[in-house]
């Protein structure tokens, strides 16, 4: 009978021929001297040099070695998810394809989650990568990160993490949000925590990130901050915005009709009367947008997208 693996590997690729054949070979070694069942899931997203062909070579060699292959490229969130799916251990690790993450740290990850948390990300303290194209960037984002969602750890986007399987479960992922799953979990309630992890140079290919990523970074920050302090009540959300607007065009309202039952008119405050209308106006379509988001919330049942997988090992 198979035993089955006490760690689970997800790891996304796209383009890392050079890299994945090393970074296979490091996770197993130290497996082996941890003595830990395991399993490796490469997940090639879309790669246009021969990622497939490789993992494919080292699942004939070590079946414990697992492949899918996207269609196209579809985000490493909805990579990860395959992943998480298809992972069998108690424990799953990630890791970026890239060797910058360094498999030696592993019994690291695992001494600190046995502490109690729930899911220990890296900490990139001395990152090997350019200033102004990767690490400013990170810089910047972390800092937002920390100050819209609470969460008080270093660097939220490490690629290297460990999750306890039932973290997993709760997550709903799609789009960008990956770079922020410590503080997604955050927000479900569990326990996150953090290790100093050495940081390596990439060996092979570029990198596929820089400041554009770091702009796209913000905007899902916003997202970030609306789901973990909003998600299950977004009609709170809107609605106070919409109640705030109300109130203000109301207020505008009753001070118009003073003016026009003191004076007789309100010849120089038509702007005022056109402003308190729009408020209210606004107030009622933030108040419906709540609701509406209610309804949503009620109905949804996320899924990953149908037919994106060509093939799996």
């Amino acid at each position: 009978m198979a035993v089955k693996p006490q760690l689970s590997f997800v790891i996304p690729v796209k383009d890392e021929k050079k890299s994945i054949v090393i970074l296979a070979s490091e996770i197993i070694d130290v497996c082996k001297k941890i003595g830990r069942t395991y399993e490796i899931i490469f997940i090639d997203d879309g790669s246009i040099d021969n990622s497939w062909q490789v993992i494919k070579s080292l699942h004939k060699k070590n079946p414990k070695i697992l492949g899918i292959k996207h269609r196209r490229n579809f985000g490493k969130s909805i990579a990860l998810l395959n992943g998480f799916r298809r992972a069998s251990a108690p424990l799953v690790f990630t890791l970026d394809g890239d060797l910058q993450d360094n498999p030696s740290q592993i019994p690291a990850f695992l001494a600190k989650i046995d502490e109690g948390y729930d899911l220990v990300t890296g900490w990139k303290k001395k990152r090997l990568d350019p200033v102004f194209s990767k690490v400013l960037p990170s810089r910047v984002i972390n800092f937002l990160t920390r100050t819209f969602t609470g969460l008080k750890i270093h660097d939220t986007n490490c690629g290297f993490k460990l999750f306890k399987k039932e973290t997993l479960e709760a997550l709903t992922l799609y789009g960008e949000l990956y770079r922020f799953l410590p503080a997604l979990v955050y927000q479900k309630g569990f326990r996150v925590g953090e290790v100093v992890i050495k940081h390596w140079p990439r060996r092979f290919g570029k990198s596929k990130f820089g400041w554009i990523r770091g702009v796209k970074g913000i905007l899902d920050l916003l997202t970030v901050a609306f789901l973990t302090g909003y998600s299950t009540r977004p009609g709170h959300f809107f609605g106070t915005i919409g109640i705030g607007f109300s109130f203000i065009g109301f207020v505008i309202g009753i001070y118009l009709i003073y003016l026009r039952l003191v004076t007789g008119g309100i010849n120089y405050h038509y702007p005022l009367l056109i402003g308190g209308v729009l408020l209210v106006m606004a107030g009622i379509q933030f108040i419906s947008l709540g609701l509406l988001g209610e309804m949503i919330l009620t109905t949804q049942n996320p899924e990953l997208p149908k037919g994106i997988i060509s093939e799996e090992l």
